[in-house]
Formats: structure tokens, sequence, C-alpha cells
């Protein structure tokens, strides 16, 4: 489909401009039309939002998110082959759609974006964790963004929607939770990518709550969920023995048992946790 704008369909941009994907940057080229607009579409209303998109790669979901009326776009680029076919959705779109080349992780965009703000991406699946978790984790609350609208590896999307007591519960859970709403709106088969990987897709959409929903020092929240976690086998008083010397007494004092697992406890739980702790 290319009718959403009448620019060439992607298969013939990625011929074009000879734009195999690479497996080292973590390309999968989503190719439809029809589904990039309904992914932008999750986004919500972007008329009046400037939309952070990485990996825009030859510009799939770029252009369903200027198709459905985004403000303005700000796409990073880290595969300087795919910059001449996005110069070519500017061109077609003046003055909605700005390129950076360069690496996401390393590139602080806020300068060149104005408020209200939504992130919307195909995420590269070997950065992707990494920065939806800067998003959640920024100094200050509020974060610059109103709304994330992601696609992972389904594995990962059902991590950052997961439930205590279940297998995909853990650190993303918590931090995902803790500070917005999160839901998967769409799910995405491999033979929708091409090359198609190895898994399934999910497109996950976070909105950002006001204020936390309980109340929590951010470092020692994140540090406490990470320890927990990486030892989630172990009972929580052997998991969390180094975050404080009394670690039972904290424990006890925020209503858990020292005996519980880390996938026992709730998003409330750790919060009271991390208070302790923080108490010194």
């Amino acid at each position: 489909m290319s009718t959403i704008d009448n620019l060439p369909p992607l298969r013939e941009v990625i011929n074009t401009h000879e734009l195999a994907a690479r497996k080292s940057l973590g390309q999968n080229f989503l190719l439809d039309l029809n589904l990039t607009a309904k992914i932008a579409r999750q986004a919500g209303d972007m008329a009046d939002c400037d939309v952070l998109e990485i990996g825009p790669g030859p510009g799939g979901l770029t252009r369903g998110l200027l198709a459905e009326g985004a403000r303005r776009v700000l796409a990073i680029e880290k595969d300087r082959r795919c910059l001449p076919a996005l110069a070519e959705v500017a061109e077609h779109y003046p003055g909605r759609l700005t390129v950076i080349e360069g690496d996401a992780l390393e590139i602080d965009p806020l300068s060149h974006l104005t408020p209200p703000i939504r992130v919307a991406a195909n995420l590269p699946y070997n950065v992707g964790t990494e920065l939806l978790v800067r998003w959640l984790t920024p100094p200050e609350w509020p974060p610059f963004w109103q709304s994330l609208t992601l696609m992972f590896q389904r594995e990962v999307a059902e991590r950052i929607v997961a439930t205590p007591g279940s297998k995909a519960y853990g650190r993303l859970a918590v931090l995902a939770q803790w500070r917005s709403d999160a839901r998967i709106v769409m799910q995405l088969p491999p033979g929708a990518f091409t090359p198609p990987p190895k898994v399934s897709s999910s497109v996950v959409h976070l909105t950002a709550l006001p204020e936390p929903r309980y109340p929590a020092d951010p470092a020692v929240l994140s540090r406490v969920v990470a320890m927990a976690f990486n030892q989630r086998r172990k009972m929580l008083r052997s998991a969390l023995k180094g975050a404080a010397p009394d670690i039972e007494d904290r424990l006890h004092a925020a209503g858990l048992k020292p005996t519980d697992r880390a996938e026992q406890v709730p998003l409330e739980g750790f919060c009271a946790l991390a208070r302790e702790i923080a108490k010194g």
C-alpha cells in the first residue's frame, strides 16, 4: 500500500536505495503501510504534538505518523544508508520531518523537540529495552513524553505488562507500571517484517502518569528491583542482603516476608521497601 501519501511503496524504496536490513543494527523492516498507519494511530491524537521516532529505517512508520497528522516528527537513524530515503519523505512533508544521523543512546533529542511530545518507534531490537528503561527512569517526573508507542519482541512486551506471580514479571513490569499505564495494543507475526524475525512482535502503549502510583526514591527503587530480580529464585533476604545490613528488619517494616521471592512482591511492596531502605 502506498496511497497514504503517494510516495513509492516501501519495497520499491528499499530496492532503489539498496537497504537490505542489517542484523548488526537490529533491523527488521515493516513494509505494509496499512500496518504502519495502524501503529501510528495507536499513539493517539498527534496534531498538536512533536513525535520522536527511533530507528525509522526506510521510513514506513515515519510516513504513517506524518500521514496520521503528527505536527512534526524527529527521527534518529544510525544507518546512514537510510538517509536518502528519509530525505524523500521529508521533501514530501515540508517542515514536518527532521532526521538526525546518530546513535539514539548518545543523542539528547530534547533540544530539537517542542512539547507536548510523544514517542513512537519500531525500536531496533538491540537497544529497545535500554531506551525504555531510560525513558521510565528520568531524574524528574513527569517525563518529557506524554506517551510511548513502541514495538518490541512479544516476550519483552509481555514483561512490560506482566503481573506478580507470572514468569514474565520482573524489573520492566515494576518500572513501567510504577509511573505509567501500560498495555499491549497490537500483535504482529514474523511474516509482517523483512527479513522475518524468529519471534512475534507486539506494540505496547504506555501513558505517563502525573505522578508515580506509590512514593519511592527512583534510584533506590531501581537498585532494589534490579537486585531482587537478578536472583529471582532466591528469597528476598538473600537476594537483597547487600541493600541494607538489617535487610530482614526493612522487609518486615515494608510488610514483606524475608522468605518471599521477587516474583511474589507487588509494585506497592517494592515501593514500600525502597522507602524503608532510603531511610538509611
